[in-house]
């Protein structure tokens, strides 16, 4: 008995523990504030259709992520918090219609022209150079290579425009070294690029050059010999996986897949405070009329399930805040079905308790049978629950499923923990040690003892 009561108060200090922690670190300017999604911090929703009849069915896909890098990277660099930037592929309404849509969020933005204007802005893909003597001399005189803001513009500045554009490459592929097995990432230039090309590295052997996607650097070889034929390749510390980012970057970045706008949606911050605001205070209502029901019908036993109930909400709220995950009103829906499904494992129990009592069985031995023949059921239909959530958050195509399957999926599982591991403790610390009228009172539920 005092083993059980140490491990619950331990396990109460804890979780007031994570109350704290939860409290403390919310609001603006906090270390772990909730992420909330568009619809609850409000913001801009942009739809726009992708027009990949110019593409090869073998390109559309490659294509189609480095148009959503790009779009990501022209919304960072926009300076918005927590962006979303998605493909979807639907079925088209016509045979003229691209089946193929990007969808970007973007949370506190309510200046659709604005974003719009960054997002539309044509990429460009260029080529700069910069000597190995300004390199050498620039890393020596950096304490942290191009950590901050001035050291990064300064970086940036040494390089020189060379001419040499993403129009005038013919094609990026990915390669291996035939003695190494090292990834690489081989060019072909076309005429123009090609005697432009020669030119440059003819002149500048020894030196880098820098590729450049968007004014950003996103590989700086080093050119080693004279390159006369229009074929380059780009090697380095590679892993595959890089070079096939850099291969779609070089390949795509220059002439993205044609966008179109088709649809816009701002929602203001008062719109999203209010729905944040509804689903609080729907979460405390449910709480509280789960509660009632719990400590009235099941008495000590429901009592305890209040409590582990109590833990679990913690527990779910610190979990979105460490993941993190992005709270929409579809999240929090699912957070407040699972406080009710939080319970369902406690009522099984419970029943079953109140069944080894009805045969006879005295209070601890109708406590471990309870639990004991309970678990079966609560693992299979929390199994269920998991695997419904999982098909959700594969296949759903929108950020309003996923976000529900995430949350109901993370609320199945510490479900099963509160009310397996915290209401056992809970209920063995506090369960009454003799077998009276009061103490079989307070464990049976209902108001009528069964036959």
């Amino acid at each position: 008995m005092l083993k059980h009561r140490a491990r619950a108060v331990m396990v109460l200090i804890v979780a007031a523990a994570i109350g704290y922690f939860v409290y403390t670190t919310n609001g603006v300017g906090s270390s772990h504030p909730f992420r909330l999604g568009l619809d609850l911090s409000g913001g801009t929703h942009l739809v726009y259709q992708a027009d990949i009849s110019k593409l090869a069915p073998a390109d559309v896909g490659d294509s189609m992520t480095a148009l959503r890098n790009d779009v990501e990277r022209r919304v960072n660099i926009f300076g918005v918090s927590e962006p979303l930037v998605q493909t979807e592929q639907g079925a088209a309404l016509s045979s003229k219609e691209s089946a193929y849509k990007l969808i970007v969020e973007l949370p506190g933005v309510t200046n659709v022209d604005e974003a719009v204007k960054s997002i539309g802005a044509t990429p460009s893909l260029d080529f700069r150079l910069i000597t190995a003597k300004d390199m050498n001399a620039f890393q020596a005189s950096s304490t942290s290579f191009t950590s901050t803001t001035t050291e990064q513009a300064t970086y940036l500045a040494l390089f020189k425009t060379t001419g040499l554009n993403g129009g005038m490459v013919g094609k990026a592929t990915l390669e291996f070294n035939t003695t190494t097995n090292q990834p690489s990432v081989g060019l072909t230039f076309n005429s123009d690029g090609r005697t432009l090309f020669d030119q440059i590295t003819k002149a500048h052997i020894g030196d880098y050059l820098g590729i450049f996607l968007d004014g950003t650097p996103i590989s700086v070889p080093v050119i080693r010999d004279e390159i006369a034929d229009g074929k380059a390749e780009i090697s380095g510390s590679f892993t595959v996986d890089q070079a096939k980012e850099l291969v779609r970057n070089i390949n795509f970045g220059a002439l993205p897949v044609p966008i179109t706008l088709i649809s816009t949606q701002t929602i203001g911050p008062s719109l999203g405070q209010a729905a944040v605001n509804g689903g609080i205070k729907a979460g405390f209502v449910a709480f509280i009329i789960i509660a009632l029901f719990l400590i009235l019908w099941y008495r000590l036993p429901g009592f305890v399930a209040v409590v582990a109930l109590g833990v679990y909400t913690v527990l779910m709220l610190a979990l979105f805040k460490l993941i993190p995950v992005t709270l929409t009103a579809a999240g929090i829906a699912g957070f407040i079905i699972t406080i009710g499904m939080a319970v369902d494992a406690n009522i099984l129990i419970f029943e079953r308790m109140k069944e080894e009592l009805n045969r006879g069985r005295g209070i601890w031995d109708a406590m471990h049978e309870g639990f004991a023949r309970a678990w079966t059921s609560i693992r299979d239909s929390n199994i269920s629950s998991i695997i419904t959530g999982v098909i959700l958050y594969e296949f759903g195509s929108t950020s309003i499923v996923t976000g529900f399957a995430l949350v109901f999926i993370i609320g199945v599982l510490v479900s099963m923990f509160s009310a397996i591991t915290v209401s056992r403790l809970f209920l063995y610390a506090i369960a009454p040690q003799t077998q009276t009228r009061l103490s079989e009172f307070l464990i049976r539920n209902g108001f009528k003892r069964s036959i």
